[in-house]
């Protein structure tokens, strides 16, 4: 299998249109386009039944102490834990193209619809919990399920620039065991066993003008 974007080149920066934060002089960040990237992909194995899509990033916070606090820090050797940005599944085998901004589209506060993407342009895909939904968990304003995309949104003052790691499983499966309010972490647990082949690319981003 093979994956590339026409969004950003493979370990290179992402550009802050795909972001859902960019940063402002004067505030750090301020609210982005939040447009998912386009992405293609091609020779999948026989025998794919369907396909699934992770986006996540492995270098967030394992501590939110220090996180977007003026006069401090986030280490660079802090401990780091794992961030889903994007979980979808369910596509077709004949499916090679996910097109910039049909997935997403501005932040929406409160969380986004789903499993079920209604006017999807890929019939039957189905969007899991990205991981916005546990971080915005104590937010009176910004509360909810977000399914679906939502771009990278580091700590302004992180020493990390973070990667964001997008991967196309091909799997043996035309429907992924999963069901209402499944997480990137469910979604892996139930590919595993049924992977036929996987391809990842790779983006960058931070909010530290310092980087």
């Amino acid at each position: 299998m093979n994956l590339w974007s026409h969004s950003f080149n493979d370990g290179a920066y992402l550009p802050g249109e795909f972001a859902f934060a960019v940063v402002h002089p004067e505030t750090h960040v301020t609210l982005s386009a939040n447009h998912n990237p386009h992405l293609g992909w091609g020779e999948p194995p026989a025998g794919t039944k369907s396909l699934a899509l992770v986006c996540c990033d492995p270098d967030v916070p394992s501590r939110g102490d220090d996180v977007n606090q003026e006069g401090k820090t986030v280490p660079a050797e802090l401990p780091r834990v794992d961030f889903f940005h994007w979980v979808l599944v369910d596509l077709p085998p004949h499916a090679t193209s996910i097109e910039a901004g049909t997935f997403s589209d501005r932040v929406t506060s409160r969380g986004k619809p789903g499993p079920e993407i209604y006017g999807s342009p890929i019939p039957g895909a189905r969007h899991g919990l990205n991981d916005y939904t546990g971080w915005f968990a104590g937010d009176a304003a910004m509360s909810g399920d977000y399914f679906g995309y939502d771009g990278p949104c580091p700590p302004w003052n992180d020493e990390t620039v973070h990667r964001y790691v997008f991967t196309v499983y091909a799997l043996d499966i035309a429907r992924l065991p999963v069901d209402g309010k499944f997480t990137g972490q469910q979604a892996l647990a139930a590919i595993r066993g049924h992977i036929l082949g996987e391809t990842s690319i790779v983006s960058l981003y931070t909010l530290n003008p310092a980087l």
